[in-house]
């Protein structure tokens, strides 16, 4: 699968800018980014529901369309109603029917763990349930590759659980799985890599601990007694500052020099020292930043990936 220089624009935005994404075969991989950052643009164009203005889109080694018409992926997405007066079970049957060789029903009921809901009305389902065959749908056909557009909105912790499990069990096989997610901690720990994604670009791709360290690999926070922060952004190692009420957190990629410079300075009050976080790493990635400092994170990002 493979992007090469993808461009998607609605009128005046430019929702997809200029993506280059390869993801190789068995891969799982996460894709991260803001509410309008392109996440899901870029998914359509992936499965061929847009085209790209320019640059080319490639899966399998051809066309998104022919790939989806060959039965080679499944897609979950967000939105779409369940067809009326139909079961469960009729709805997943009647989808496994277009694939030339399907999953059996009773395995992709089986996976998505909706096994009892089978003979249930498809259009009658809680909001979860309906999440799960959703699910259910996109294993159907049995596809190499499963893209799912944040696949656990609206299930509780349990369902959620159950449903990684499932993913998990499925990507064994050597499937490819690419799914979209608001949930940080779940791309961290059942995706191989993590690629972020804001104003259409991409702007890291890479396992969890790698985006940590690419947005500075700790924070060091202090109180600053009513002292102002002049220079602070000066100190060895220092990449951003952030002031929250009286504490001053400074993101850094070298804490022990920037301790030793605030205790010459003397601005040691309350000190901690702490790794970065995947949400840090990608408010970091994402926030609105000062010109400079954006560039020197994407193109530090860029270059570690």
């Amino acid at each position: 699968m493979a992007f090469d220089g993808a461009v998607k624009t609605f009128g005046r935005v430019r929702a997809v800018d200029g993506v280059d994404l390869e993801i190789r075969r068995g891969e799982t991989v996460a894709l991260l980014g803001r509410n309008g950052a392109g996440k899901s643009t870029t998914l359509s164009l992936l499965l061929g529901l847009n085209d790209p203005d320019t640059g080319t889109v490639r899966l399998f080694g051809q066309a998104p369309g022919r790939a989806v018409a060959a039965g080679q992926v499944g897609a979950m997405l967000q939105e779409g109603r369940q067809v009326p007066r139909v079961t469960v079970r009729e709805l997943v049957a009647f989808v496994a029917q277009t694939y030339p060789a399907p999953m059996s029903v009773d395995r992709a009921l089986g996976l998505a763990g909706i096994a009892e809901l089978a003979d249930r009305r498809a259009d009658r389902l809680s909001g979860g349930q309906t999440q799960r065959v959703r699910f259910a749908v996109a294993l159907a056909g049995d596809p190499a590759l499963l893209v799912l557009d944040e696949p656990t909105a609206a299930l509780d912790v349990e369902a959620r659980h159950a449903f990684w499990t499932s993913m998990r069990s499925y990507a064994r096989r050597g499937h490819t799985v690419l799914f979209s997610t608001h949930y940080l901690e779940e791309a961290d720990l059942h995706a191989d890599r993590i690629v972020v994604i804001d104003h259409g670009r991409i702007v890291a791709d890479g396992t969890g601990e790698e985006l940590r360290r690419a947005a500075g690999g700790s924070l060091v926070s202090f109180d600053l007694a009513g002292g102002g922060t002049d220079g602070l952004t000066e100190l060895p190692g220092v990449l951003s500052l952030e002031v929250r009420g009286d504490r001053a957190r400074l993101r850094t990629d070298d804490s022990d020099a920037t301790v030793i410079a605030l205790a010459s300075l003397g601005a040691v009050r309350g000190l901690e020292v702490a790794p970065a976080s995947l949400d840090d790493a990608f408010l970091a990635l994402t926030s609105p930043l000062p010109a400079a400092t954006t560039a020197t994170t994407a193109t530090t990002a860029q270059e570690t990936f």
